[in-house]
């Protein structure tokens, strides 16, 4: 492994499926932004990215394709241009149109935007290269931090480029999945290919004061109101054959001690199976709380990946071609896909480093659609506020006012921004 940059590497284990189901409609892109309390000037936000790019191995790279498995090489060329946003955000990255680079930069007004095709990293990678391009942004526009702090990189920027999920995994690991149809939102979609966002303001302490009530973590609340509320918008159509199954990616890092950059997440599911008709939604809250922790925990994590990770070491599958590879991936990723109504991904608490706290306002994530979810939700919070952003292709927006209803008559003081998709 080269010290400062990367000649080749293979892909992780989940991200040797990115490159097999990424398209137009399935972009599997993310986004992560940090709104300043300041507005943006591209020309120093083009010189930042010129500056950090290079110092990041795990972004400084572009896919190639070879005779068994896509790889990752050193790319080289200049970072990809900084544009004012002008489209729907999580669009494919097209690397012949991006310096072949698989990430991309914008801004808008105040608010700097990383997006990030999943095949680089997960939401942890992202968050690292995102807090240095602002920081390094900052050293340019105020000079004096940069006088004081210099240019490199932050301590707690990880350059670490281990595949985790190989280090970690258990030989001869039994299938832990389940594959069985779930109930799927449907609707009628937005025009032109439309990307619907609603970002919901939480106070974190009321937040807490809530789940201390329903004897649960802000994540297995958050999970449980989309349950509730989409619970309440279908209940003709969720059954027993077709429940609400909610993926749930969880950071695997501190289970298992790693820094790495590259992607090392698994999903688990918050299953809701109907057994009566009717149900309170102190009732959802505790089933989510069950189903969610006998989950997430270290065996059963380690069981997860460690299965995934037996199947790609098998020699059959090393030694099949990539095309024959790329159909197999495709059918299983359709039959996991079906099986969970959306997906919910709590990014975490960002922090950033003292200096620049004065400066940064907020930071928001949120995901592109995937096969048979087309709305989606992400938690993000920073210093008191969490962000509950739901990203939606439908035109109806009736789940998400449930949520946020059912949040509020909780007790929580919640503030609603949309991008205006529904207002046009």
């Amino acid at each position: 492994m080269a010290k400062d940059y990367i000649r080749w590497d293979k892909l992780d284990n989940t991200a040797n499926l990115f490159p097999v189901i990424a398209g137009e409609s399935m972009t599997n892109t993310y986004r992560i932004s940090c709104v300043l309390k300041e507005e943006v000037q591209q020309d120093l936000l083009q010189e930042a990215l010129d500056i950090v790019t290079p110092k990041i191995p795990g972004f400084n790279l572009r896919l190639r394709k070879g005779v068994f498995w896509y790889y990752f090489e050193e790319n080289g060329k200049k970072a990809p241009r900084v544009k004012e946003e002008f489209t729907y955000p999580c669009r494919l990255i097209h690397q012949s149109k991006n310096n072949s680079y698989m990430f991309r930069v914008s801004y808008y007004k105040n608010r700097i935007n990383l997006e990030v095709f999943h095949v680089l990293t997960d939401g942890m990678g992202g968050i690292s290269f995102l807090r240095e391009l602002t920081y390094q942004y900052l050293r340019l526009a105020h000079p004096e931090l940069r006088e004081k702090l210099g240019d490199k990189l932050s301590a707690d920027t990880s350059l670490n480029r281990e595949d985790s999920f190989k280090k970690n995994y258990k030989k001869k690991s039994e299938s832990v999945y389940r594959s069985k149809r779930a109930f799927l939102i449907k609707g009628e979609k937005l025009e032109y290919d439309g990307f619907g966002v609603v970002h919901g303001y939480l106070p974190i302490q009321q937040l807490k004061d809530v789940c201390k009530k329903y004897n649960c973590s802000i994540n297995e609340y958050l999970v449980s109101t989309f349950i509730w509320a989409t619970y309440q918008e279908n209940y003709r159509h969720i059954t027993q054959k077709r429940p609400i199954r909610v993926a749930v990616p969880v950071n695997l890092r501190p289970y298992f001690d790693s820094i790495t950059t590259k992607n090392f997440f698994v999903m688990v599911s918050a299953e809701f199976i109907p057994q009566k008709d009717e149900y309170t939604f102190e009732e959802i809250c505790k089933i989510t709380h069950d189903c969610l922790r006998k989950q997430i925990n270290k065996e059963h994590l380690e069981k997860i990946f460690s299965y995934n990770v037996s199947n790609e070491q098998l020699f059959i599958a090393r030694a099949v071609p990539l095309f024959l590879k790329n159909i197999a991936m495709r059918l299983v990723y359709t039959q996991s896909a079906l099986a969970n109504t959306t997906t919910v991904t709590n990014i975490g608490n960002i922090k950033v480093e003292e200096e620049y706290e004065p400066y940064i306002q907020m930071f928001h994530s949120f995901l592109s659609f995937s096969k048979g979810q087309n709305l989606k939700a992400t938690i993000t919070s920073y210093q008191d506020t969490l962000v509950y952003t739901y990203t939606s292709a439908w035109r109806d927006v009736s789940i998400q006012r449930r949520v946020f209803r059912q949040i509020a008559e909780d007790g929580v003081d919640v503030k609603i921004e949309t991008n205006g998709v529904y207002y046009e």
